[in-house]
């Protein structure tokens, strides 16, 4: 990270636009709220939009705002998001999901440096510092023509690369120390520290899910104080990726039945690797609503829309320790 921290400080003190790039939950708004919190904007407003979870319909009117009357349901005036960033920094999260209609729009606000809301022709000049991130392979994208390269140059004048956790294992210790603390506090729960053992674990963990992965799994220890689970939820965890790279490096017969190169990800076993995902995806739910429910089976059954014994036979699939009440 030290690279990372040393782009951060050279970039803070200037206007520059940013992108940034990684894995899913390796901390890019973390990086961005530091670069905001370095500047000189950094009295003004840090406004977050997640391109991917508004919907496109709602999208423009979120980032441009609208005039009363603009479309069914305008009843006022609505600033967008670059008004209200004004003299701040507006963080576009997951910049790869704007539609392409968006983009051109998108990239116009960016080179003339002014907004029009829905239902105005008045061009609103504005002051905000854009900072773009993104999870996804914006090269691939632009290859595939679907998203702009224009658009891509005025987003990326400085682009800075937060490498996963898994890159980063040295980190760990010093991580878990900060968010146990945190979470004691935030739960009003005993502070806990964990054994060498489980340290040791916590390091040598795949994740997957970079540190929001670390993030929900020292939670759950904080809430439950319980080191066995915790062994089993990483156990698990490594047997997922172990099975997701074995898939990726089996190779592939040819014609001839000879073996031919690895296959990658886009011909590898998608009914393994889709349950897979399956049971990750299960195996957080139930271990959330256990957790929500101080572990009552009865209670997190009904929470999950599922019967006792359904929930019973998805703990033993999943490897969930029973414990608790029912």
């Amino acid at each position: 990270m030290r690279p990372v921290l040393d782009r951060i400080a050279r970039v803070a003190t200037s206007d520059v636009r940013v992108l940034l790039r990684g894995e899913s939950g390796v901390g890019k708004e973390v990086v961005a709220r530091e670069i905001h919190r370095r500047s000189p904007r950094a009295a003004g407003p840090f406004v977050k939009v997640n391109c991917a979870a508004v919907p496109a319909e709602l999208l423009e009117s979120e980032l441009f705002g609208h005039e009363r009357g603009a479309f069914t349901g305008a009843a006022a005036v609505r600033i967008g998001k670059f008004e209200y960033a004004r003299d701040g920094t507006l963080l576009l999260d997951e910049i790869g999901e704007l539609p392409a209609r968006l983009q051109v729009k998108l990239l116009h606000v960016l080179q003339d440096q002014q907004v029009i809301r829905l239902g105005s022709n008045r061009p609103i000049d504005i002051s905000t510092r854009v900072i773009a991130a993104t999870s996804r392979d914006l090269d691939a994208m632009i290859r595939d023509e679907v998203f702009r390269p224009d658009l891509y140059y005025r987003l990326q004048v400085i682009e800075i690369h937060v490498p996963p956790l898994r890159q980063r294992r040295e980190e760990i210790p010093a991580l878990a120390a900060f968010l146990l603390d945190r979470y004691a506090g935030l739960y009003r729960r005993p502070p806990v520290t964990p054994s060498a053992r489980l340290l040791d674990a916590l390091i040598d963990a795949p994740w997957r899910g970079n540190v929001r992965e670390l993030e929900n799994i020292l939670r759950r220890f904080v809430v439950l104080q319980d080191e066995a689970m915790i062994h089993e939820e990483l156990a698990r965890a490594r047997a997922m990726a172990a099975a997701v790279q074995r898939h990726t490096a089996t190779p592939a017969l040819d014609d001839d039945g000879a073996k031919s190169r690895p296959i990658g990800a886009s011909s590898m076993d998608l009914h393994a690797v889709g349950r897979a995902a399956a049971l990750a995806a299960e195996t957080r739910a139930i271990t959330d609503a256990l957790t929500r429910f101080r572990w009552n089976r009865r209670k997190a059954a009904r929470h999950l829309n599922v019967s006792y014994k359904t929930l019973l036979n998805k703990m033993k699939e999943c490897g969930v320790a029973s414990r608790g009440s029912e």
